[in-house]
């Protein structure tokens, strides 16, 4: 689908969301899973699982989105990090063999994507060092600029959620003399701050850093390799997220809400559950010694032994 968007429509892969962020926001999180179910031991097919990664590297790299594209970087190495205790001996091999068939692979079929999007991003940041704020780089430092000014008309509370396309519309009438709308500032805490003032803000980190200390704590404590998995799980999400955040959105879209939800409730459940040992006093109750039998059956039991 990436593929056919990229050549055949002339457009950034947006996949299904019908966003590119999105998009590539969700496949970093699948990619870096894909590899650390390879790594981990506990999955057989790990063929599919490397050969999925690399499909969804490519449709990551015609996505366009840079910032993703540094997301997958760090949560890549955050993976093997985790698993280095691991990268010896064949599975050293292995590893190797996996950056080369990546590096290949973005040579072959993300290269020309890769250069157009950074030179897109240098011309951007020359016509912003002359005070053009109609690329997509200037738009996005203006709307920092808007979101910073509204945080300090109301820093504790915020403006809610109602406010937000009003403040960015009349900020970039009244500071640049433009007619742009969006729905958010492009930055996750940022628009946090708008909306929520610094409580939504502490909260939503809040969320973020508990997160992050479970993990942290079940990969120094546990051997256990579907702990570990849950607690990888955890970290690609923070990382992924506060990553992507700086320059896009951080919650508050239904795809990115949904998926956030699903890697901290699984994530969460393979780190840190636990089961519970049945206690013999609460086993089941033992059976009576002879239980009424329906006729047709009865008939056919045998008889009792005499003693």
């Amino acid at each position: 689908l990436a593929v056919y968007q990229q050549y055949r429509l002339g457009i950034r892969a947006e996949g299904g969301a019908g966003n590119a962020i999105v998009f590539a926001e969700v496949l970093c999180l699948a990619v870096v899973t894909c590899v650390a179910a390879a790594l981990s031991g506990i999955e057989r097919y790990r063929i599919a699982l490397i050969c999925a990664a690399l499909g969804g590297t490519i449709a990551i790299i015609y996505s366009g989105t840079r910032i993703v594209w540094l997301a997958l970087l760090i949560t890549g190495i955050a993976v093997l990090l985790i698993n280095q205790q691991k990268l010896r001996g064949r599975n050293a091999v292995r590893v190797l063999l996996l950056l080369a068939a990546l590096a290949a692979t973005i040579a072959v079929f993300g290269s020309q994507t890769i250069a157009g999007r950074v030179a897109f991003l240098h011309s951007d940041w020359d016509a912003l060092t002359h005070g053009d704020h109609t690329t997509a780089l200037g738009s996005r430092v203006a709307l920092w600029d808007i979101g910073l000014k509204a945080f300090r008309e109301m820093p504790f509370f915020g403006h809610g959620v109602g406010a937000t396309r009003l403040l960015i519309k009349q900020g970039f009438q009244d500071q640049f003399g433009m007619d742009e709308g969006f729905n958010h500032f492009h930055n996750g805490f940022l628009t946090a701050l708008v909306q929520a003032g610094v409580l939504g803000a502490v909260t939503l980190a809040a969320i973020f850093v508990v997160a992050a200390r479970n993990a942290a704590r079940v990969l120094r404590d546990s051997a256990d390799p579907v702990e570990r998995f849950g607690a990888t799980m955890i970290v690609a999400l923070v990382i992924t997220y506060l990553t992507a955040g700086m320059t896009g959105i951080l919650i508050g879209h239904d795809i990115l809400d949904s998926v956030f939800m699903i890697f901290l409730v699984s994530g969460t459940y393979l780190a840190c559950g636990r089961q519970a040992a049945l206690v013999e006093d609460q086993a089941l109750p033992p059976l009576v010694e002879r239980q009424a039998l329906p006729p047709a059956v009865e008939s056919l039991a045998p008889p009792p032994v005499v003693q």
